[in-house]
C-alpha cells in the first residue's frame, strides 16, 4: 500500500509505508536471530560452528574422545617402536626384549628387505602337491599336480584386504623347509624334522579344500622355480624355463591335520 507525501497537496515524493528517513531496517525475524547469535557467541540454535572440534561436545563425550585419541596415539607409538627395533641392528634393547618384539611383529607386521637391494627376488617359486587317494571301493589313484601357490595367488588378486595366511604361510613354510635341508632333501639339523611336519600340515590343509574324492594316504610336494623375464628395454638374457625340486612321498598321519582325522588317516573334504 502506498500513501501520500508529507505535503497537503500531494506535491512531495511518495515514500513506502514502513521505511524510515534513515538507513533501511531489516525484517524483525532477522534482527531477533542476530540478537540470539550475538548473545550466544555462535550460530543460532545452539549448533556448533565449523571447526568447533571436541570443544563442541558435551563433557562425557569430550572425555571419551580424549581417551580414545590417547589410546590410538599410544598404540601408534608402540607399533612404530617395535617395528624400528625389529628392523634395526642388534642392540641392547633387542637382546633383552627380542622375544617381546618378535611376538608383536610376527606374523602380521613382518619386515624384510627382499624388495630392495642388495638381493631383490628375481625368481617365481611355486609349490605344487599331489596325493595318493583311496576311494570308497578301495581303489588307489594318484592325482595330478595341484598348484598350491596358484590357489594363494587367486585368493589375493582383487582383494583389498588379503589374508596374511594366503600371502605368506606357504611361502615361509617352504623357505623353512629348504633352509633346513640339503639339496638331496636330508635334514641338516634339529629343525629339519620340524619343517617337514610343518610343510606337510600346510599342504594337507590346502588339499582338503580340493575334495579329492577319497582318503589321502600319501602326499608329495615339489617346487617350480622360474626366472623373472627381463624387461623389454633390457639386453639381459634370462632363462625362464621352470626347474623342479621334487620331494619324496610322505605317508599321511593323524598329526598332519588336526581335526577331520579318521582311523589315523585324513579324509579330504570332510
Amino acid at each position: 500500500m502506498w500513501g501520500a507525501g508529507r505535503g497537503s497537496g500531494g506535491d512531495d515524493p511518495v515514500v513506502a509505508v514502513g521505511f524510515a528517513d534513515g538507513p533501511q531496517a531489516g525484517p524483525a525475524w532477522a534482527a531477533a536471530a542476530g540478537e540470539r547469535e550475538d548473545a550466544s557467541g555462535g550460530p543460532p540454535g545452539g549448533r556448533p560452528g565449523p571447526g568447533a572440534g571436541i570443544a563442541a561436545l558435551s563433557l562425557p563425550y569430550q572425555v571419551v574422545a580424549a581417551v580414545s585419541l590417547a589410546v590410538v596415539g599410544m598404540f601408534a607409538c608402540v607399533h612404530l617402536a617395535m617395528a624400528f627395533l625389529h628392523a634395526a641392528p642388534s642392540n641392547t634393547l633387542t637382546k633383552q626384549h627380542g622375544k617381546a618384539v618378535d611376538d608383536w611383529v610376527f606374523p602380521e607386521f613382518e619386515q624384510n628387505w627382499k624388495l630392495f637391494a642388495p638381493n631383490p627376488l628375481q625368481q617365481n617359486i611355486a609349490v605344487h602337491a599331489r596325493a595318493e587317494v583311496v576311494d570308497g571301493d578301495g581303489g588307489r589313484r594318484t592325482t595330478g599336480w595341484i598348484d598350491l601357490s596358484g590357489d594363494d595367488g587367486e585368493a589375493i588378486r582383487g582383494n583389498l584386504l588379503p589374508s596374511h595366511v594366503n600371502q605368506n604361510e606357504l611361502r615361509r613354510g617352504w623357505d623353512f623347509y629348504v633352509n633346513s635341508h640339503t639339496n638331496d632333501n636330508r635334514p641338516n639339523g634339529l629343525r629339519g624334522q620340524l619343517s617337514e611336519r610343518y610343510i606337510r600340515r600346510i599342504a594337507m590343509l590346502r588339499l582338503e579344500a580340493h575334495h579329492l574324492g577319497g582318503r589321502i594316504e600319501r602326499i608329495q610336494l615339489r617346487s617350480a622355480t622360474q626366472g623373472v623375464e627381463a624387461p623389454v628395454w633390457s639386453d639381459e638374457k634370462t632363462d625362464t624355463r621352470p626347474y623342479y625340486r621334487v620331494l619324496p612321498w610322505w605317508t599321511v598321519t593323524a598329526a598332519d591335520l588336526p581335526g577331520g582325522v579318521s582311523g589315523g588317516r585324513t579324509e579330504a573334504g570332510q
